[in-house]
């Protein structure tokens, strides 16, 4: 790893810098010159030549860090604490109400209120940079959510999910459905300055893809993800989505794949909870049946597993909704060779803490 020889490094930083130091030191002692120091520990020549020049005069406490150049920062420690609670709340509680962006002037403008220092905008990225703050596109949650019903649902329901799923010697699934049109979703890409990048679509024709999936956990097992997909090209009586049969059918599918029961977690869309679907899931004795609390799609691995297939269709210009739908099968069946991934998607949403 290259460090720079330049100030404004962070106590860990400046902690990693002084042990290679001491590592030259030793080499120095060894009768290692400073261009096979440089080599070996990946730093400039001119700074292995200052520190044997240390070295030699003042022996390995020459090299002993001397802590941060310039003027100590006014931004004291305590302040730090005072601020990460306070951004954590979020601009509104601040009076900025018009949108839900913390910018380096209104960071600074908070600081300025409750300790009356003003601090350059340069100064507020640094401070923020050495709290461990960095710029991020944040994630949507519905604004009717109610958190104290989901805690209540990961400590009840959730729990007895995985009571069931251990008495049985089940599998945990979770299903979702999701659709995907001609349009492409937008990619970043590299374009000519000023010249924003041109993805031609198809304006006319219809058509749309319809998906359903499971992504399916046992301990001790690799983690599958189990799919359905229907193409409707937008002709007279085609089927447009998935049905109460059509979800039975998946289900069935995956019993049959995974060699075992099923615990089912899903939403509360209306094909999942109507007289129809309760009574198919009647009828098949090794599928319990869990629903997630409204407004949560984040608690949902499947939803990742959309949000990864999107991603990878972003700026995609298919001819046809058939050729679409070969893309998205074969994407799919990509992520179904990858169980880390898979098992990257129900990690990411902290329900199951154990590895899959």
């Amino acid at each position: 790893m290259r460090y720079p020889d330049g100030g404004g490094l962070t106590a860990k930083q400046r902690a990693r810098r002084e042990q290679v130091r001491f590592e030259a030191a030793e080499l120095f002692a060894q009768g290692v010159t400073p261009p096979q120091v440089a080599r070996r520990l990946r730093v400039s020549r001119k700074s292995a030549y200052a520190w044997h020049a240390r070295w030699r005069d003042g022996g390995a406490e020459a090299l002993r860090s001397k802590g941060p150049s310039g003027r100590p920062s006014r931004m004291k420690p305590e302040w730090r604490a005072w601020l990460a609670a306070e951004l954590d709340k979020g601009p509104a509680a601040h009076g900025w109400t018009e949108d839900q962006r913390w910018t380096l002037a209104r960071v600074a403008t908070v600081i300025a209120r409750r300790f009356h220092v003003r601090f350059s905008q340069a100064q507020t990225w640094r401070i923020l940079r050495e709290m461990g703050w960095t710029v991020q596109v944040p994630v949507r949650r519905a604004a009717e959510r109610d958190e104290e019903a989901v805690a209540t649902w990961i400590k009840e329901t959730l729990a007895a999910g995985g009571k069931t799923v251990r008495d049985r010697d089940a599998w945990l699934c979770f299903a979702d459905e999701a659709g995907q049109l001609l349009r492409p979703p937008k990619a970043c890409t590299w374009s000519r300055r000023g010249r924003p990048p041109l993805v031609r679509v198809r304006a006319a024709g219809s058509g749309r893809i319809s998906l359903a999936g499971l992504v399916c956990h046992k301990a001790g097992r690799r983690t599958r993800l189990v799919f359905r997909m229907l193409v409707h090209h937008g002709r007279k009586g085609e089927k447009k989505g998935f049905r109460e049969r059509d979800f039975a059918s998946l289900l069935d599918a995956a019993h049959q794949q995974l060699g075992g029961n099923i615990v089912l977690v899903w939403d509360n869309y209306s094909h999942h909870v109507d007289a129809a679907m309760r009574e198919l899931i009647g009828k098949r004795p090794w599928l319990t049946v869990f629903r997630f609390p409204t407004y949560t799609p984040d608690l949902n691995p499947a939803e990742g597993v959309w949000a990864h297939l999107k991603k990878s269709l972003g700026n995609l210009t298919p001819c046809s909704i058939d050729d679409l739908a070969g893309l998205v099968r074969t994407r799919l069946k990509r992520m179904q060779y990858r169980p880390d991934l898979l098992g990257g998607f129900i990690a990411e949403t902290g329900l199951i803490t154990t590895p899959p």
